[in-house]
């Protein structure tokens, strides 16, 4: 049966967030185990916590909508939470695998910042204010999680850097460091 209505559009796809949130519960432990830096597996677990909680402002949603969670796979996440654990898998050891662990962590973010926007805007849309400010929360949640991994990866992404040089204070690493700093991400 064809969905018409943007009501129909927004139950889908909270839905479909929901089924991604429970994937990133099963996903973050597994990088946080995996993590060389303390700071960024502690990082990993105060995410699983939120999470945790994103899940549970999505079943509120939906239940004050009289939808059930269930009925849609997020193939999307699916897909980065897959790309993401091909690297517990690969031979990077330490801050190598601690940088690409935080690029794959920042590639759910920013897919989740994306769609968390998008339904926020339909809840408000449709006169949910109370789903808008819940989902609001979540998204202010998902921005912060982005930035602390960009502060992370200010430090982590160097020392990976360095640990490939076998050597902390060559002139050339310097140069590279200098020109990393400079460049953000």
């Amino acid at each position: 049966m064809k969905q018409n209505t943007l009501k129909e559009l927004y139950v889908d796809e909270l839905r479909d967030l929901y089924d991604g949130e429970q994937q990133l519960i099963k996903a973050l432990p597994k990088m946080a185990k995996n993590s060389n830096s303390n700071e960024l597996r502690n990082g990993f677990l105060e995410h699983l916590q939120q999470t945790k909680e994103h899940a549970k402002r999505l079943e509120q949603i939906l239940e004050g909508l009289g939808e059930a969670t269930k009925g849609k796979k997020c193939k999307g996440l699916r897909g980065i939470v897959a790309e993401g654990a091909e690297v517990l898998g690969d031979d990077f050891d330490g801050d190598v695998k601690d940088a690409a662990l935080i690029s794959a962590a920042q590639r759910v973010e920013h897919y989740e910042i994306a769609a968390y926007g998008t339904v926020r805007a339909f809840a408000e849309l449709l006169g949910e204010s109370e789903a808008s400010s819940l989902l609001k929360q979540t998204l202010n949640e998902e921005k912060e999680t982005d930035e602390k991994l960009t502060q992370l990866s200010q430090t982590i992404n160097p020392q990976a850097l360095r640990s490939g040089f076998g050597v902390d204070d060559s002139e050339e690493v310097k140069a590279l460091h200098k020109t990393a700093k400079a460049g953000g991400h």
